[in-house]
């Protein structure tokens, strides 16, 4: 299963270094990366590669929590969801 995850903050050192290292103790992939610094605002999407039965809401949880000691807002989605949600 492939998920859209999106990371908006304030910049600071290791917000990249933090989401990563969650996700590769959680054993998700990262297939593709692309972040911009907007002013002093860090903006962030990753797609991702999960195995079909993860817990996604554990998954979710683990990152908020990642999010929250970062002082980011980290959102995950299942690539599906995103795709219809961005649909004109």
């Amino acid at each position: 299963m492939r998920a859209i995850l999106t990371v908006i903050g304030k910049d600071k050192v290791g917000i990249v270094a933090g989401v990563s290292q969650k996700l590769a103790e959680l054993e998700i992939n990262i297939l593709d990366v692309s972040q911009t610094i907007m002013d002093d605002y860090f903006t962030m999407m990753m797609m991702l590669s999960m195995d079909k039965n993860s817990d996604f809401e554990k998954i979710r949880s683990e990152l908020n929590q990642v999010g929250e000691t970062l002082g980011v807002s980290i959102k995950v989605q299942n690539e599906e969801i995103f795709n219809a949600m961005h649909k004109l």
